[in-house]
């Protein structure tokens, strides 16, 4: 796909179903006289990963203004003078006039700059912009220096946490043990063997010093996190509240151990958190409120795409009466309209890639499916998802009757459905969506209308338009 194709794909995602500025394009309604603003948001794509488009001709209301050939070309001068004199070093764009819903627009495209960060002239690497939540804001220090490393090819998890260690003393900081564990390996009988696969997996390094733990060993195998100044912040929060607010604290739990480590025993502890006790017969039993897997894959997603260079938000698990809370740092990667069809793009892909070998977490794009499968099966609302300019947010809710759901609740749990049936290879219908809600035959009509509230929103459309047959008629979300 060349970067036209790709502009006006951008466009069509930004513009439907519900209008939002993406991370890769901005809007722009005319030609700005704030030359300084300007060179900002050119600085900010060229920080992108894969530059960014800047489309003249839309309004921030999503409207359209036609551009004219006097306009177009003023725009085009004012800007490259921008990109060549304004910046610290001068980067080519390049223009494009296409026609979207018959109406013609200018398509700037900025290229990634490939030593960043990039910043203004004149000033010091820290006057410097990114992409955020479809707003171009100032760089942090932290980003700086994580931006500098990715340009010299030093990802995260392969930078050092701690460095100059015996074998020994790796062996007591890392627990060694359960990485075997979880790779179904028997324990080798020298240190040798150990370090072999420690320096094998990158969570150690060998040089003169002697041995060096990465932050990929100390985020994952960490007997104890805060043996590392660089995970201080890093530890997962569990938090439960009284009711459904957060002024009344009842536990906060602060997690010791890396996450391969710990990952098996939050998840439990979440669970057993979570659930309600219940007496059968003369036994009394925890009845989850939740289901476990759904638990383990929006975990595990936060913990394998959190934003290292986001600083002082540590990953949180908010309980409350009514509703559960998981936030991690940095914004989501992916639309969160999209989680469920699109393929997993993730910021830490060694993390990513071990906790996949560990059998910690999917990687085959499958893992919000399964979630979504197992709370369908519980009759649960849908799951909200939020992202905003430094966070990805996931809120699950207990059962509830279709009879309690708002018209909002029952749109989007039947637009995840149509989302999880496409997945499958399958359509929605009227009986899925009535298995979907837990409504029995003669609650058709019910179905019909959720599906219809649904069609409203632009959310999903029918597999066949021309079908004149209602009864048999099949859905699919608005993207297929």
């Amino acid at each position: 796909m060349n970067w036209q194709e790709k502009a006006l794909s951008l466009l069509e995602k930004s513009l439907n179903p519900i209008p939002q500025e993406l991370n890769e394009i901005d809007w722009k309604g005319g030609l700005s006289d704030d030359k300084d603003r300007l060179a900002e948001h050119l600085c900010a794509f060229s920080n992108q990963l894969g530059g960014g488009v800047l489309v003249y001709g839309v309004n921030n209301d999503a409207t359209f203004v036609d551009m004219n050939q006097e306009l177009i070309e003023k725009t085009v001068t004012r800007l490259d003078n921008i990109a060549q004199n304004r910046l610290v070093s001068p980067i080519k764009l390049e223009h494009a006039v296409m026609e979207y819903c018959e109406h013609p627009l200018l398509f700037v495209y900025v290229p990634e700059f490939r030593e960043k960060p990039l910043y203004l002239r004149g000033k010091n690497i820290y006057d410097s912009y990114i992409r955020s939540a479809g707003h171009t804001v100032r760089i942090s220090r932290q980003q700086v220096r994580l931006l500098i490393a990715e340009s010299e090819g030093v990802e995260f998890e392969s930078r050092i946490a701690c460095r100059g260690l015996s074998t020994s003393e790796i062996i007591r900081i890392l627990d060694c043990n359960k990485l075997f564990d979880l790779l179904k390996r028997p324990y080798p009988l020298t240190s040798n063997g150990v370090m072999s696969l420690m320096e094998e997996l990158n969570i150690c390094k060998n040089d003169s010093d002697g041995y060096g733990i990465t932050n990929l060993g100390a985020l994952l195998f960490a007997r104890n996190m805060s043996s590392f100044d660089t995970m201080k912040d890093r530890s997962v929060i569990v938090r439960r509240y009284e009711g459904t607010n957060n002024r009344n604290l009842l536990f906060e739990q602060y997690g010791k151990f890396g996450y391969a480590v710990g990952f098996e025993g939050l998840v439990e502890y979440v669970m057993k958190n979570t659930s309600k006790e219940q007496i059968v017969g003369s036994v009394r039993e925890l009845i989850p409120t939740y289901p476990q897997v759904a638990l383990r894959e929006f975990i595990a997603n936060a913990l394998v795409h959190q934003d290292f260079s986001v600083r002082g938000m540590p990953i949180t698990i908010e309980i409350f009466t009514n509703r559960l809370v998981i936030t991690n740092p940095g914004y989501c990667l992916n639309d969160v309209n999209r989680l469920i069809d699109l393929p997993p793009h993730s910021r830490n892909e060694q993390m990513a890639q071990l906790m996949l070998q560990l059998g910690l977490c999917e990687r085959r794009g499958s893992g919000v499916d399964r979630a979504v499968e197992s709370m369908e099966q519980m009759y649960l609302p849908a799951y909200k998802a939020e992202s905003g300019s430094d966070f990805t947010r996931i809120t699950i809710y207990p059962k509830k009757d279709v009879a309690e759901m708002s018209k909002e609740e029952r749109v989007e749990a039947c637009y995840q459905h149509c989302c999880l049936t496409y997945a499958d290879g399958e359509s929605m219908n009227n009986q899925s969506v009535r298995e979907r809600f837990g409504l029995d035959k003669n609650k058709s009509t019910m179905a019909s209308h959720i599906i219809a509230d649904t069609m409203e929103k632009n959310l999903i459309k029918p597999t066949n338009p021309d079908s004149e047959s209602k009864k048999f008629m099949t859905y699919v979300p608005f993207y297929a």
